[in-house]
């Protein structure tokens, strides 16, 4: 991979955000295989499609792009997007897109993070306050995705710290998370929220220290009225999926993936 962006692109645009997403797309476009089947290249949609911006022939995969300049290390912890109720009516349809995220500075890509579409849930998304009455476009409501809510596992690095991560390891690595896929939406927010309290605990973690989410669980959940016996239930199918194991009664160890 060229890391650099063709700066020749953007001599007739003016604004930052346009001149970004020019540079990023060809980027994109110029460098990027298929990380779900492995074909050398992606193919871009015409400009201005309301659902992804790349697909790919041979699975027929989609992936809607988004970048920001950011300095530090890392992809930061939200990703503005678009319209909130159009973002919520995308994620929870069955055709979503995958998303590449991509972070750059000095012209110059430093990080691109996959995160299958199956990772998507209406919790992660951050409903912004509507824009004021004397803009534009008064009354629009944006939102962000809140990158910290999504599992580690759900976040595979294609690029990161500008080292190209061997394409074997990503593939693998989406194989592997795809074993959480689910078309049942509600039953994918609880198998995600899990595994992510899960993953905060670090490798070695009680079924005391999972109860300790009971609050955050129940506000995300409010129609179910056992969190524990759902907790425990979902250790049991990151157990059967190979994402943990059970050391002994209620103590569990996250395992390598």
């Amino acid at each position: 991979m060229d890391f650099t962006f063709n700066t020749e692109l953007i001599s007739g645009y003016h604004g930052a955000t346009q001149k970004a997403r020019v540079l990023t797309v060809d980027w994109v476009a110029r460098n990027m295989y298929c990380p779900i089947c492995g074909a050398p290249m992606l193919t871009q949609y015409a400009a201005n499609r309301p659902v992804a911006d790349f697909c790919c022939h041979n699975c027929n995969s989609d992936y809607e792009l988004k970048s920001k300049e950011r300095i530090t290390s890392g992809v930061g912890n939200l990703i503005a997007d678009g319209e909130y109720s159009t973002m919520i009516g995308r994620i929870t349809s069955l055709n979503n897109p995958n998303f590449l995220f991509l972070t750059h500075s000095n012209l110059q890509v430093n990080n691109l993070v996959l995160i299958p579409n199956f990772f998507f849930v209406p919790e992660i998304i951050e409903r912004r306050k509507p824009l004021g009455p004397t803009t534009r476009r008064a009354g629009w409501v944006g939102c962000n995705i809140r990158l910290t809510s999504i599992p580690s596992f759900g976040k595979i690095y294609v690029v990161k710290d500008s080292k190209e991560i061997d394409h074997e390891i990503v593939h693998n690595a989406y194989i592997k998370s795809y074993t959480l896929k689910t078309d049942n939406l509600q039953g994918r927010g609880w198998i995600m929220d899990v595994l992510h309290c899960a993953e905060s605990l670090g490798s070695d973690f009680t079924l005391k220290d999972m109860y300790t989410f009971v609050p955050r669980l129940r506000s995300r959940h409010p129609e179910n009225n056992n969190i524990e016996a759902k907790i425990r239930q979902q250790l049991q199918v990151l157990r059967d999926k190979g994402l943990i194991e059970f050391v002994s009664p209620g103590h569990y160890r996250m395992l390598k993936v």
